[in-house]
């Protein structure tokens, strides 16, 4: 599905296009949105906007020069897109192009980002001059709700404190599983920022970054970088908890030792008594004496 925003006056306008007509004047154009391509569309994009479509490859590849790359006439990004849905949490790459005035979006998933998009882009047309304010405003978007879900991720971190903090060792299971989830889901978030961190320094560096622009992305690499150092704080976290749950498994572990360590030494004065009236000598005294069952025992 392509779906292209346009200005029209003051307003700026969307059309969905069901017919892959030919486009002669993108003057108008801020926006195009491609959402789950067929070959027919991507081919159709490729010729109509002159652009190197990002191939699987690239948009999968973790080095900077397949996630950002600068030509004469255009920007290509390819940065993750977060994705939490309910127990589960991965990185989607979404790929931007930005050319002339206009942007191009290439993604495979329905985003909420780019629906709180539109609706932002309709309401207030008048602030989105190029591909780049429409660019810096969908990422904004991204990081505020990346920050919600870390903020998410770090109460039920807390919760789970308060489980390990409470001693009961009969959710030992649960306790590790919960963890090594949190762990996950912590490292997925933090990659997602560390590759938007990336993205943004090296935006910052262009000289086809309009200046207001570029005082905004100065803030969202800000909002970054604090965010990244939250996933520290919850690795450190996490990390203290496991180190205070496996104590309190020691300790539990140590008393079970010490009963054990008690009755076996109740039992070593039975045991030598035992063994000695064990023995196959011929000359012990107490072998025929009438008492003697009754004093070994």
């Amino acid at each position: 599905m392509i779906r292209v925003f346009y200005r029209e006056g003051l307003i700026i306008k969307s059309t969905q296009l069901k017919e892959l007509e030919k486009i002669e004047d993108k003057s108008n154009i801020l926006w195009v949105d491609i959402f789950n391509p067929t070959e027919e569309e991507i081919k159709w994009s490729v010729e109509t906007f002159n652009i190197e479509f990002p191939s699987f490859q690239e948009r999968e590849d973790i080095e900077i020069s397949s996630r950002y790359w600068e030509e004469e006439d255009s920007i290509t990004i390819n940065t993750y897109f977060l994705i939490r849905e309910e127990e589960n949490a991965f990185n989607d790459t979404v790929s931007f192009i930005i050319k002339d005035n206009y942007i191009i979006t290439v993604r495979y998933r329905e985003l909420k980002t780019f629906r709180e998009f539109v609706r932002r882009l309709l309401t207030n047309p008048s602030i989105y001059k190029t591909g780049f304010h429409v660019f810096s405003s969908i990422l904004e978007i991204k990081i505020a709700s990346d920050s919600d879900v870390l903020e998410n991720v770090s109460k039920e971190i807390s919760k789970l404190g308060k489980i390990v903090s409470s001693g009961n060792l009969d959710v030992t299971e649960t306790v590790f599983e919960s963890i090594s989830y949190y762990e996950d889901l912590n490292m997925t978030i933090r990659e997602s920022l560390i590759d938007k961190q990336r993205v943004l320094s090296s935006l910052l560096k262009s000289y086809k970054v309009p200046e207001d622009v570029r005082e905004e992305l100065r803030i969202l690499i800000k909002d970054v970088n604090s965010l990244i150092d939250y996933t520290k704080f919850n690795f450190e976290r996490l990390s203290y908890l496991q180190n205070t749950f496996l104590g309190l498994l020691n300790i539990e572990q140590n008393k079970v030792i010490k009963i054990f360590t008690v009755i076996a030494t109740i039992f070593i004065p039975p045991t030598l008594i035992a063994s000695i009236y064990g023995m196959n000598f011929e000359n012990m005294p107490e072998l025929h004496w009438q008492y003697g069952y009754f004093y070994a025992l």
